[in-house]
């Protein structure tokens, strides 16, 4: 690569016909927030989103896509006009891959969730697939901190690539677009002053690295510790879990069920619960430990009731799966917030800017990313 030389990126992004939401899950954030960076760097002449693996084309993209800062294009455009492409939100099939490497451009696959986990669950219990496993030849893996432990030597034997730790990226951006469309400004953040609070936990669950079981505990310890903080308990993203009997017997043996004060609900966008039904954050994860719920809580100066140690030492912590500690901490952040909530607000903020993808160390880690590959 010559110290002059720009490259033509692309994005992979999987793009569905019919309705499709930014919100639906964390990686069309990613995928933004990565193209936003790309287009500050140094090594990138442009950056584009390439529309692909979901039957989808650009105009099913850009109707759900309106906060991108990049073109869309499709994956035949992208295999005439990019220099480099990095495997994102769509897996690029091996074909595909094999003829844009025949000309010497590169191929870097982005790993931004818990893939061995996810896949060995898909394995075991006979669940549709996640990543596959083509022996497709790609020059590099790239994926994030919380990953080192299960899943970088992971990915070096199945993609027989080289694995490198990238940082992790967030803005309030895509948050404040997203609430100034719906009208919602001015009604996110933490609202001190109340004699209860309701207790919210977003976990997916659907995949054991993130599942409302730990916070659940957490609230159940707190409400026996300390009954008269908590007004109710939500734990959402949960609907298709109120019929299964081993969680049934679960929920009905903890007193915040037994009491009235848990209830099970649906998934929608954390900032359209925070302040009007919720006010503080339950959470859980196991080698999970960069989330988006945890910033957008944090952006909002919410009580984050957390168990990760990738977040500076923003929230109230406990350690792995201690529901005792975090039932604990949870008594605590009830009684220190309000009167330390400007200081909360302060350390948040300060961390929040370290994830910025306009961020100088951010851009210089990804750019020398691009270089180095380019170098071997």
């Amino acid at each position: 690569m010559r110290s002059d030389q720009k490259l033509k990126v692309g994005i992979s992004l999987f793009v569905r016909k019919g309705n499709q939401s930014l919100w639906e899950n964390g990686i069309f954030q990613n995928c933004l927030f990565l193209a936003q960076l790309l287009q500050r760097s140094p090594r990138v002449s442009e950056v584009f989103l390439v529309a692909g693996g979901g039957g989808g084309d650009e105009t099913d993209a850009m109707a759900f896509l309106k906060e991108s800062p990049v073109p869309v294009i499709n994956m035949d455009a992208a295999m005439h006009q990019l220099d480099l492409m990095i495997e994102m939100s769509a897996q690029l099939s091996k074909d595909w891959m094999i003829a844009f490497r025949e000309t010497g451009r590169k191929v870097v696959s982005m790993r931004v969730g818990n893939d061995y986990v996810i896949d060995i669950e898909r394995m075991v219990f006979n669940k549709p697939n996640g990543l596959l496993i083509t022996g497709a030849p790609y020059d590099e893996v790239w994926t994030l901190p919380e990953y080192i432990n299960t899943c970088v030597p992971y990915f070096a034997s199945t993609f027989r690539a080289p694995v490198r730790v990238v940082p992790h990226l967030w803005s309030p951006e895509l948050l404040e677009r997203a609430m100034q469309e719906a009208g919602s400004v001015g009604q996110f953040g933490y609202q001190p002053g109340r004699k209860r609070w309701r207790m919210g936990m977003f976990e997916p669950n659907v995949c054991m690295v993130k599942t409302s079981h730990i916070p659940m505990l957490v609230c159940e310890v707190a409400h026996r510790t300390q009954p008269d903080i908590t007004e109710r308990v939500q734990v959402y993203n949960t609907v298709h879990l109120k019929e299964d009997p081993v969680f049934n017997g679960f929920a009905h043996s903890l007193d915040i069920v037994r009491h009235g004060i848990a209830t099970f609900e649906g998934r929608f966008p954390i900032w359209q619960l925070l302040s009007k039904q919720c006010d503080a954050v339950i959470s859980h994860q196991w080698e999970n430990a960069q989330n988006y719920v945890y910033y957008e809580a944090l952006y909002g100066a919410y009580p984050l009731i957390h168990n990760s140690h990738l977040i500076g030492d923003c929230g109230y912590r406990y350690h792995g799966f201690d529901c005792e500690e975090g039932g604990h901490a949870l008594c605590e952040a009830f009684a220190s917030h309000d009167r330390n909530l400007a200081s909360y607000r302060s350390q948040a903020s300060d961390f929040l800017a370290t994830l910025h993808p306009l961020a100088a160390a951010n851009i210089l880690a990804y750019t020398q990313a691009i270089e180095q590959l380019y170098q071997k």
